[in-house]
C-alpha cells in the first residue's frame, strides 16, 4: 500500500509540474524528460526506476491536457498544437479564449475515456497490428506525405487581370507549400546525419528546429500585427452538445491513435487527417477533436510502452524512459492506466484554473510585450538547452517557417523535417540520399 501511494504521489507531482510549465511558450515535455534521464543516469540507483516512470507518466498526462493554453493565449504552438491555434485565436478575438481552451480540455477527457475503453483489448490487438504493418511503414508514411501535398489548395484572390496572373496567384501558395516541405525535409536530413548541439544534449537535436519552424514565426507575426486583445469572457458553460462531443472525440481518437502508433506522425497531423476524413466543418468539433488527438498522441504513445507484449517506444518520452526502465507484466500496465485516469482528472481541473489565469493575463498585458517575452523565452530556451549550434538551427528553421506565414500555405508542411528524412530512411535509401547531399 505504501509503495502504491508513493507511485501515485510521484505521478500526481509530475502532473502538477507539467501543467504549470506547459503554460510557458518555450516549454516542451521532451526537454524536461531528457534532463530527468540525464540526472537519473548520473545518480544511478538512488531514484527507483518505477518512481521515475510514474513521475514521467504524470508529466505526459499534464502536458497532453494543458499544452494548448500557450498556443491559444500567447501564440507559440508546437508541432501538435499548431492546428489548434487558428480556431483558438478566432475564439480569442471573439473574447472566448477560455471557452476554446475548455473545449480542447473536453476533448482530452474524451481521449482518456477512449484509452480506458481500449485498455482491455490493446495487449491482444496491438502486437498483431504491429507485426502486420511493420514492413509497410515506409509506403504508409509516403502516402501521408502525398496526401499532405496534394490536398494543398490554391488560395489566390482571382483578382488578377490576365489568365497568367490568376494562374500565378493561385499557384503561389501551392509552390510555397512544396518549397516549405522540401526545405524542412532537407533540414531534417542535416540533423539526422549531423549534430550541431553538444553531445551530452544530443536528445535535444530536433528541439531548435521545431521552435524555429512553429514557434518563432508565429510570435513574429503577432509582433508585426500589433494585435490588441479584447477583454475575455470567462463563462461557466460551453456552447456544445453531447452529440458534438461524441463526434469530435471519435474523430480525434482516430487521429490520435494513428499518430501514437505510427512513427513520425504527430497528434496535429493525425487529428487533421481524421477531421478531414470525417468532414468536420465546425470550430467546436475541430477544437474537441484536436484536444482528443494530442492527448492520445502524447499519453497513448507512452501507454503503448507499458502494454504487455508490445513495449512500443513511440514518442520522445517513451524512448528516453526505455533507457532506464522496462515495464513488467499486466500489473504494471493496469497500474499505469489507473494512474493516467487519476492524473488526467487532476490535469483537467488545473486546465480550468490556468485558462482563467491566462485569459486575465492576456488582456491585462500589452500583447506585443507578451509576444516579445515569448520570443525571448523561445530563443533563451534554445540557447540554454542546445547552445549556439542549436541557435543556428533555430535561425535556419525560422527562415523556413516564415514561408507559410508570408505566402499563405499550410504550416503542416513544416513537418517535412521529420516525415521526409525518416520515410526515406525506412525505405532503406537514407545513406544513398545523404551521400548525394554530401552529408556522409
Amino acid at each position: 500500500m505504501a509503495e502504491a501511494a508513493m507511485l501515485l504521489g510521484a505521478a500526481l507531482s509530475g502532473t502538477v509540474v507539467a501543467s504549470l510549465l506547459s503554460c510557458l511558450p518555450a516549454f516542451h515535455i521532451t526537454n524536461l524528460a531528457g534532463l530527468l534521464v540525464l540526472l537519473s543516469a548520473r545518480v544511478e540507483g538512488r531514484v527507483p526506476a518505477e518512481l521515475l516512470a510514474m513521475f514521467m507518466l504524470g508529466l505526459v498526462v499534464g502536458y497532453g491536457m494543458v499544452n494548448a493554453v500557450p498556443g491559444i493565449f500567447f501564440g507559440a504552438p508546437d508541432e501538435s498544437t499548431v492546428f489548434v491555434v487558428l480556431p483558438g485565436q478566432r475564439y480569442l478575438m471573439e473574447r472566448r479564449g477560455f471557452e476554446a481552451s475548455v473545449l480542447t480540455g473536453v476533448g482530452s477527457l474524451g481521449g482518456l475515456t477512449v484509452l480506458l475503453l481500449l485498455a482491455p483489448v490493446m495487449p491482444r490487438v496491438l502486437p498483431m497490428v504491429r507485426a502486420i504493418v511493420g514492413p509497410h511503414l515506409h509506403w504508409i508514411l509516403g502516402a501521408i506525405i502525398a496526401y499532405m501535398l496534394l490536398s494543398e489548395w490554391p488560395k489566390g484572390s482571382d483578382r488578377a487581370k490576365s489568365p497568367l496572373g490568376r494562374l500565378l496567384d493561385g499557384w503561389r501558395s501551392l509552390l510555397a507549400g512544396l518549397l516549405t516541405f522540401l526545405l524542412s525535409g532537407l533540414l531534417g536530413f542535416v540533423l539526422l546525419y549531423g549534430n550541431l548541439v553538444p553531445v551530452e544534449m544530443g536528445f535535444q537535436n530536433l528541439m531548435p528546429a521545431f521552435v524555429g519552424l512553429f514557434g518563432i514565426p508565429w510570435v513574429v507575426q503577432n509582433l508585426l500585427s500589433q494585435t490588441r486583445m479584447p477583454i475575455q469572457i470567462q463563462g461557466t458553460s460551453v456552447d456544445v452538445t453531447p452529440g458534438l462531443i461524441v463526434r469530435g472525440v471519435g474523430a480525434g481518437a482516430l487521429g490520435g491513435l494513428f499518430a501514437a502508433f505510427f512513427p513520425v506522425v504527430t497528434g496535429g497531423i493525425g487529428g487533421l487527417l481524421a477531421g478531414q476524413a470525417t468532414a468536420q466543418r465546425d470550430d467546436r468539433l475541430f477544437l474537441i477533436s484536436q484536444g482528443t488527438s494530442k492527448l492520445i498522441y502524447y499519453v497513448g504513445a507512452l501507454i503503448f510502452f507499458f502494454v504487455p507484449g508490445l513495449h512500443l517506444t513511440r514518442g520522445g518520452v517513451a524512448g528516453m524512459l526505455s533507457i532506464l526502465y522496462t515495464p513488467h507484466g499486466p500489473v504494471t500496465y493496469w497500474t499505469a492506466m489507473g494512474v493516467t485516469l487519476i492524473c488526467g482528472t487532476l490535469a483537467f481541473g488545473l486546465l480550468l484554473w490556468l485558462s482563467r489565469l491566462s485569459s486575465r493575463l492576456v488582456t491585462a498585458m500589452d500583447y506585443r510585450w507578451v509576444s516579445a517575452g515569448t520570443l525571448a523565452l523561445l530563443v533563451g530556451g534554445v540557447l540554454v538547452l542546445s547552445g549556439w549550434g542549436g541557435l543556428l538551427i533555430a535561425a535556419t528553421a525560422t527562415a523556413i517557417g516564415l514561408i507559410p506565414v508570408l505566402w499563405g500555405s499550410r504550416r503542416m508542411n513544416c513537418m517535412g523535417v521529420l516525415l521526409l528524412p525518416l520515410t526515406i530512411q525506412m525505405a532503406g535509401l537514407g545513406p544513398k540520399v545523404a551521400g548525394w547531399l554530401g552529408l556522409i
